[in-house]
């Protein structure tokens, strides 16, 4: 052979060399022993040596002689054993073609890898296409349909119904702690209400606390400071007492449909949130457990939805709430709404109350050049028809004349104007049947007379409450743990929630008219206090803004002015129809605010007597 391999083949301390064709010693080198060490010494030949003879090359150099002659005859021996392991000719052929057909094998392998990639990134953007086109119909990707009873991975963690004020703002605070959140609203076009227009620096306070302060920006909000009151041609200005806060902080008085809109594009900003326009017909429960909703979309369809919390905030009309609650809704009486356009207040950025006969009138700013004026007319008064003119010429020759000279001019004419619109005012005291799985929240939940604009101050601030008692949670699953958590936010919520309820009650009761000699007195008492000014006005204005909602401030104030009163009556000369009218006025005051306790308080709380009840609470709370 013209070209060799020399092959040393190591077996002990030995050593020997075996002329091999050429191309044999890529075979070599796939069978080749681990042991083994290759060396590349000639493009034509291959040292193969073992450890062992590498242990031995030194005393092998010295008898090379030696060996290399006695390997003559192994060579030729060893030469033909390779033969005979690798077979003849043909056996080599077959062994070269497998080498071939590995090589197309890799190949191929390769090949099929990469077109398995392509295909698996084409399959992801034509499904990321599809996500994309369902969202586009209003169809959330975590929506189960109604045969479809399997746990979604990507389902709400909370469903809210209704977008309001308390909806919106609940969803951006959930969705902050990461929540997924799904809100379901009837109507997402802007709301057009006479009411939810002012809120108190309370209300403000707890806006700033979510993070949701932003939203009375860019809607022409009006800074509201304080109220002036007004009665048979006197007045007297009382003040927040905002010292000790931030000089941002004051109350605020708005559009209502301008808030909400922006409350319900911040939510909408967050990833997380996902807000739909549907009609929610029906909670789905299972062994009285809150699942989820049934609702119709904007285009008919019903579809189904689930999560461990359903929190149901859809307003004063809520249809859902006779499930969670036991409602007992009071119209106390009828709002009549006016817009007063370019018109000056007596006092700027405050809010203004007419202790009109039969019953109370509110002026406040809503934008830089409009004024909303309400008119309350009692329920025990028929309410006059605006059709056939009976209500224009209500508000012109009863309402008018005791509106303050300044504006009255503004509100005749926007009586001729003729957009006059009503709306009943609604009261119902918070009275929750705890459900697993679901909650109350908002007008649907708890209602107030509007008098004092306290419904979103109350509002916001169960908000907060809810948020600290979830975040422990990591996961609300849990319907037993929820359910715990959900019964002591009934419990937290009151003394912000009672003190507001019972002052705007019991204030609306005496701020109207009547002819009862000791409400007469007591109505007349009241301002008399309020003009004291000092810790007699700064006590029930911090009260009524929401800053000191504490039920004992608020039960000491009402016992103050009827002291007062009783002093008004005895001095200089008491006689015996000033005394009697001075129990009669100290039984009033115990009876205003004890009603809205006992309605306003737990159920669960045992009747103890009613004044008895008043003070136990308020000890109780403080």
């Amino acid at each position: 052979m013209n070209n060799i391999i020399v092959l040393h083949n190591c077996c002990c301390t030995s050593s020997s060399n075996i002329d091999i064709p050429v191309p044999v010693h890529h075979l070599l080198h796939k069978f080749q022993s681990p042991l083994s060490h290759i060396n590349y010494n000639l493009p034509f030949s291959i040292s193969l040596t073992s450890k062992s003879s590498i242990a031995a090359s030194s005393s092998a150099t010295d008898n090379n002689t030696q060996i290399n002659s006695n390997n003559k005859e192994l060579n030729l021996s060893n030469h033909h054993l390779l033969l005979d392991s690798l077979g003849h000719n043909s056996d080599y052929n077959c062994l070269m073609e497998m080498v071939v057909i590995d090589q197309h094998i890799l190949a191929f392998f390769v090949v099929s890898l990469l077109g398995f990639l392509l295909l698996f990134s084409l399959f992801r953007g034509a499904k990321s296409k599809s996500k994309k086109k369902d969202r586009r119909t209003l169809r959330p990707d975590f929506v189960r349909s109604s045969d479809d009873s399997s746990v979604v991975s990507e389902g709400p963690d909370v469903i809210i119904v209704g977008a309001g004020v308390a909806g919106a703002a609940l969803a951006y605070t959930l969705a902050k702690d990461g929540r997924r959140v799904q809100v379901i609203e009837r109507d997402l076009k802007e709301p057009d209400r006479i009411v939810g227009e002012l809120l108190q620096p309370g209300g403000y306070l707890k806006l700033i606390e979510l993070g949701l302060e932003d939203c009375v920006g860019s809607i022409d909000a009006q800074r509201v400071v304080g109220y002036g009151i007004f009665k048979d041609g006197k007045h007297i200005r009382l003040s927040y007492p905002l010292e000790q806060f931030h000089s941002d902080v004051a109350g605020r008085s708005f559009h209502n449909g301008r808030f909400i809109q922006r409350m319900r594009e911040k939510a909408a900003s967050l990833s997380n949130v996902r807000l739909e326009q549907g009609t929610v017909t029906s909670l789905l429960e299972e062994n009285g457990t809150v699942k989820g909703v049934q609702y119709k979309t904007k285009n008919g369809e019903e579809l189904k939805t689930y999560a461990p919390l359903t929190v149901v905030c859809d307003g004063c009309f809520s249809n859902l709430r006779r499930s969670l609650c036991s409602p007992k809704v009071d119209v106390p009486s009828h709002f009549v709404g006016l817009v007063l356009e370019n018109c000056q207040l007596p006092f700027a950025n405050h809010g203004h109350v007419i202790l009109a006969d039969p019953s109370p009138v509110l002026f406040y700013p809503i934008s830089s050049t409009e004024v909303r004026c309400l008119v309350d007319v009692p329920a025990g008064d028929k309410l006059p028809s605006i059709a056939n003119g009976e209500m224009a010429k209500y508000m012109k020759t009863v309402v008018a004349p005791q509106v303050p000279p300044e504006i009255r001019d503004s509100f005749v004419a926007a009586v001729d104007k003729g957009n006059i619109r009503t709306m009943p005012n609604r009261s119902m005291p918070a009275n929750p049947q705890p459900t697993p799985g679901a909650i109350l929240m908002g007008d649907a939940f708890n209602m107030r007379h509007p008098l004092t604009g306290g419904g979103m101050t109350v509002a916001l601030s169960d908000i907060v409450v809810l948020r600290d008692l979830l975040r422990p949670l990591q996961d609300l699953n849990d319907a037993g743990l929820l359910c715990s958590y959900l019964e002591s936010f009934y419990t937290l919520r009151k003394p912000v929630a009672s003190t507001i309820n019972t002052l705007a009650g019991a204030l609306y009761k005496v701020f109207c008219a009547s002819q009862d000699e000791a409400h007469k007195e007591m109505r007349e008492a009241c301002f008399d206090y309020l003009s004291l000014g000092g810790v007699f006005s700064n006590g029930p204005i911090s009260l009524l803004s929401g800053l000191n909602p504490r039920p004992m401030s608020l039960v000491a104030h009402f016992f103050a002015v009827a002291v007062f009163g009783v002093g008004r009556l005895l001095l200089p000369f008491p006689s015996v129809k000033r005394l009697w009218l001075g129990i009669r006025l100290i039984w009033v005051c115990t009876l205003v605010p004890n009603c809205f306790f006992i309605t306003h308080v737990s159920s669960k709380t045992p009747l103890l007597g009613e004044r008895s009840l008043i003070w136990l609470y308020a000890f109780v709370e403080s």
